[in-house]
């Protein structure tokens, strides 16, 4: 797949104007989306999506286009799973339900830089060194299990990092709109706006460890990589607030993610060592009797994994009682959020209690 630096250039400034768009256009005022605005622009993101790769498999062959699609699946999934952990630190910090577009738009800019540079990375490593399969795939097939066997038990609004990054800042009681600093009698104090940020930020980080190993067991084009990432980020915020209650219902995600990942880390695995180079392994000759799993098989046993675990997720729920998307997606803070003794964000609504039974939920399903 040969793609010049003026393909790079041009689609790199096109997804950077989708976002100042979208930050101008729906951010910028804050709001509560509707479910239509969100809809409507959801489907926008997803049709989009689906027409570059159509346009990939027309110009590059169908062999590109798959793998687009299965790093796509893939992508959207795990932000899927990226956004259960935005709700748990926005629950946490209670951040007003009209300030959270602007949350979203932040995390998700993080998210996409932060993929770029780990794409960039991985594109060099693997570009000198095949062994660099070895380590992604045994790293995907660790994740696979964490993720399988996780109990759902991480606060990331309270979590090590956060109460670091509390006992080192100065933080005011309430929230200031949607400012992030504030100066007060001649102090600048940073709002729980910021720390949400900064929690979003440190959570995108660990999910781009999962992301893009992920990906490059599916496509060693890093073009591919890139675009699947960009367009599985583009209208993550509408579809935020379009699934709303229907996010915690998906019990069965993080199984199901952990079979796409484990699949992929044993794909890489075949694939280091199809290409191997390391002396200790077959005298350094490549493994040529080890399969190469084909890129239509990936596409179709990602596909289904996903069709199965959601589809068990609704029909675990479909009894459950639903909890409304006030309850779930925001909490409206009724007092100021008050900082306590080590400048940790307290008062008189527990920002951790929201959460519980979405924790709790996906706790009974394994």
């Amino acid at each position: 797949m040969e793609i010049t630096p003026l393909i790079w250039i041009i689609t790199i400034a096109v997804t950077i104007l989708f976002f100042v768009y979208e930050f101008f256009a729906h951010v910028r005022k804050p709001h509560e989306p509707s479910i239509g605005e969100s809809a409507r622009w959801s489907a926008f993101y997803i049709g989009l999506a689906l027409l570059f790769g159509v346009g990939i498999g027309v110009v590059s062959g169908w062999t590109f286009g798959g793998e687009y699609f299965a790093g796509y699946l893939t992508e959207k999934a795990l932000s899927i799973d990226n956004l259960f952990v935005f709700l748990i630190v926005m629950t946490g910090f209670a951040v007003p339900k009209i300030y959270q577009q602007k949350v979203l738009m932040i995390g998700i800019i993080i998210a996409l830089i932060l993929r770029g540079i780990f794409i960039a990375v991985g594109a060099t490593l693997i570009e000198n060194f095949s062994w660099i399969f070895y380590i992604f795939g045994a790293l995907l097939l660790f994740l696979a299990y964490r993720q399988a066997f996780s109990h759902g038990e991480s606060d990331p609004a309270n979590g090590k990092f956060m109460q670091f990054v509390r006992r080192h800042l100065p933080v005011t009681d309430e929230y200031h709109e949607d400012k992030l600093t504030v100066k007060k009698d001649g102090r600048r104090f940073v709002t729980p706006m910021l720390l949400t940020i900064i929690a979003i930020g440190f959570v995108d980080l660990i999910f781009a460890v999962d992301s893009i190993p992920a990906i490059y067991g599916l496509t060693d084009e890093a073009y591919i990589v890139f675009t699947a990432n960009a367009f599985a980020l583009m209208g993550l915020r509408q579809l935020y607030f379009l699934i709303g209650g229907l996010l915690e219902r998906l019990v069965y995600l993080a199984q199901g993610l952990a079979v796409i990942l484990a699949f992929i880390g044993v794909k890489l695995v075949f694939h280091a060592l199809h290409v191997n180079e390391l002396p200790f392994i077959n005298g350094g000759e490549p493994l040529l009797w080890v399969p190469e799993i084909p890129i239509w098989f990936s596409l179709l046993f990602i596909g289904l994994t996903i069709t199965v675990a959601t589809v068990a997720s609704l029909m675990k729920t479909r009894n459950a009682p639903q909890a409304t998307a006030a309850e779930t997606s925001a909490v409206e803070p009724e007092v100021s959020v008050a900082a306590g003794s080590e400048g940790a964000v307290t008062g008189q609504v527990e920002p951790t209690k929201p959460v519980r039974p979405i924790d709790e939920q996906r706790k009974r399903s394994r």
